[in-house]
């Protein structure tokens, strides 16, 4: 094995910092006039005939706030930007929140996602940590948008989309907007050390254990607005990018990581109290893997699976691989077994081989069951949030630290 793959060498930490360096430098084309990003074509460059994102914009405002935190040059001012389009052309200053993006022509796409405000969350706590201007006062109003909207304290969950105005809640609830929530609260937590948001966290993370218990270590991610699970939903369109049908191998990845994240920073290291958080993320991790893995007889981890872990989807996904790295370094860094740092360093390999674009940069978003470019779900390379988390929570010495706030 080459020891460029292998975590803890000289070699690693060299490629991986390499691989950091050209994501932040394909990025810069993302900013709008209005400071909403654009999504980015192949080669970075910035496709305008596509709607500027809330979520995406929010996504390189967390980036390259760690890019400044590292020395990027430029970052502060893409920061900045996005920031602009925050506070401008992506918020509600009528119904308060922020809307899902805003098209080409300047119309608005309706509707106030708990997915997109939950990254408004997390950016504003990345952009406070360099002192961004407005970045505090962001952090505030995304939090109270939350609280009153999103945020249902008697579930210990968050609900998931609401119209324009806030007067009417979808009856869907779903489970990848609480996997991110998870994520900026113990970001919010980190950085304004308050452990409500912790608290939280760790409420939505025991549902979503025991949801995965009951279906054999597979996430089930669609419910009603009961809370009651639709394990059909979306059957007859699977490759859904945000609702597909079946279990996302991928989530199951990156709730492990998150899992451990909270029960790292809830105990402080308490083996007594982490140890089932443990034990399931490594079961999550474990069924994910099994399921996911070379499931087709080609590398790479395919996008959905049925209930009994058969393929749905083939296809391989940028994000999915970025959370498999962050993973199987985190529980290795946690249990100091060689299996994970082997699992490490055999998604290193493939990511090398296959998904980086030695060409124009960045990582392919999207390929097939063979490994070949393919752009039906995730055209282009929209953002660098993924990518640029797997070349820094590897090395994160406090893996109970949000990725952010472990840079300080």
């Amino acid at each position: 094995m080459n020891k460029k793959y292998e975590i803890d060498t000289k070699e690693n930490r060299e490629f991986l910092d390499l691989l950091r360096n050209d994501l932040f430098s394909f990025g810069h084309g993302f900013s709008s006039p209005g400071g909403g990003a654009y999504y980015l074509g192949g080669d970075g460059t910035p496709w305008k005939d596509r709607p500027r994102e809330t979520w995406i914009t929010c996504r390189m405002a967390h980036v390259y706030s760690m890019g400044e935190m590292l020395g990027h040059n430029g970052s502060r001012q893409l920061v900045d930007s996005a920031l602009k389009g925050l506070s401008g052309e992506l918020h509600d200053s009528v119904n308060g929140g922020w809307y899902a993006g805003i098209n080409a022509d300047g119309s608005l796409i309706c509707g106030k996602q708990c997915y997109a405000h939950a990254f408004v969350i997390l950016a504003a706590c990345s952009a406070s940590l360099i002192s961004a201007k407005g970045a505090d006062e962001l952090l505030k109003e995304a939090l109270d948008v939350y609280d009153r909207y999103f945020w249902d304290e008697d579930e210990g969950l968050a609900s998931d989309t609401w119209n324009t105005e806030f007067t009417e809640l979808s009856d869907y609830r779903g489970i990848n907007a609480n996997m991110h929530t998870v994520e900026a609260f113990l970001a919010a937590s980190d950085v304004l050390k308050d452990e409500k948001y912790r608290v939280r966290a760790g409420c939505i993370i025991d549902r979503v254990i025991k949801w995965a218990g009951e279906y054999n270590w597979r996430i089930p991610e669609h419910f009603t607005k009961d809370w009651k699970c639709d394990p059909e939903l979306n059957r007859d369109k699977p490759d859904d990018p945000f609702k597909p049908f079946g279990a996302t191998p991928g989530h199951g990845i990156e709730w492990a990581r998150l899992i451990c994240q909270y029960a790292l920073s809830a105990f402080d290291g308490d083996k007594e109290k982490t140890g089932g958080y443990t034990d399931a993320a490594k079961k999550l991790y474990d069924r994910a893997v099994t399921d996911g893995w070379n499931a087709d007889g080609k590398p790479g981890i395919c996008y959905t699976t049925d209930w009994e872990g058969k393929p749905v989807i083939h296809d391989r996904m940028h994000w999915t691989l970025a959370e498999a790295i962050n993973t199987s370094a985190v529980l290795y860094r946690i249990t100091a077994s060689e299996r994970y740092a082997n699992d490490y360093a055999m998604f290193l390999e493939y990511l090398d081989d296959k998904v980086l674009d030695h060409t124009n940069g960045s990582w392919f978003h999207q390929l097939d069951l063979n490994n070949d470019l393919k752009e039906t779900v995730w055209p282009g390379k929209s953002d660098l949030y993924h990518a640029v988390q797997a070349t820094l929570i590897p090395y994160n010495k406090r893996p109970g630290l949000s990725v952010a706030p472990s840079l300080v």
